[in-house]
């Protein structure tokens, strides 16, 4: 065989067991490009704000291009200039304030209750049979329901709020606790039973820990409620409050305003979800130690 035969073999040979790569325009392989385009990873912290930021950004451009009308929907740099002029005269602060205050005072009294009786139901079992098929009915009459019967007794001051703001954050946290409370691991009791645990260090050191996680979801669905019927309770007969600057924008007709309290509504709602959340892993992360 020739030599110029020979060498004609070897480079068949290379060609067929070594396929090239495809390349892209630019000279670089395909394979390389796409392998780093899937190396290219978004922390999870920024996944989230993709689509809001996405839709601010897709709201500005159609409200300046004149496609939403300026007196329904408003651009959302319009309506951040609503939010720094009422700061910079003050009455954001004012209403914010005020808003946060009942939320936090009747989130407290709601959860305190729901705390006792979902802790009571959930170990007793006479107690859950007295009050559980009560509070389950209640638990379906709709908050706007109640405004009536609130105004009555209570008048239209704090007072008939702060007790709708209660009993929007009472229900899920007695739930949760009382639920978690009746699931507890039966084999964990008997542990208890055999170190002769009395029924105090049996929900102290058993049964609360075991409880705790879904505790915590309940505390924060009740956040979540305190901070829907904080809307109910200032729609209805307040003079102030974020639900006050809506009920004000409503009747002055400016979008503006009742946009920039929904916006500062999410803000702040999900500020304190975040808060508990934190808190929340917090005693789980202690308790875990």
């Amino acid at each position: 065989m020739s030599t110029a035969e020979q060498n004609r073999r070897l480079v068949w040979k290379r060609v067929t067991e070594s396929p090239a790569k495809p390349t892209s325009p630019s000279g670089r392989s395909a394979g390389g490009s796409i392998s780093s385009l899937r190396s290219i990873r978004v922390p999870d912290q920024l996944l989230g704000w993709i689509i809001p930021v996405s839709t601010l950004v897709l709201w500005e451009l159609l409200a300046r291009a004149g496609v939403l009308p300026p007196n329904w929907l408003p651009a959302p740099t319009v309506i951040a200039r609503t939010i720094y002029e009422l700061a910079v005269a003050g009455d954001l602060w004012r209403h914010v304030g005020i808003t946060l205050g009942r939320v936090a005072l009747g989130f407290l009294l709601g959860a305190a209750a729901g705390t006792i009786l979902g802790g009571l139901t959930g170990y007793a079992s006479l107690a859950r049979k007295l009050l559980d098929p009560l509070l389950q009915s209640l638990r379906s009459v709709p908050s706007i329901a109640w405004v009536p019967l609130f105004l009555l007794w209570l008048g239209i001051q704090e007072s008939s709020k702060i007790a709708l703001i209660s009993l929007g954050a009472f229900f899920p946290v007695y739930l949760n606790l009382s639920v978690a409370m009746r699931h507890v691991d039966p084999k964990l009791l008997e542990v208890g039973r055999l170190y002769r645990l009395t029924s105090f260090q049996m929900v102290r050191r058993l049964i609360l820990p075991a409880a705790l996680p879904e505790y915590i979801v309940g505390l924060r669905s009740g956040l979540g409620l305190a901070w829907m019927f904080v809307v109910a309770a200032e729609l209805l007969g307040a003079s102030s409050g974020i639900g006050f600057l809506m009920v004000d924008g409503q009747m002055t007709g400016r979008a503006a305003i009742i946009l920039a309290s929904v916006i500062l509504f999410a803000v702040f709602g999900k500020a304190t979800d975040w808060m508990m959340n934190a808190v929340g892993r917090k005693l789980l992360g202690h308790r875990a130690r």
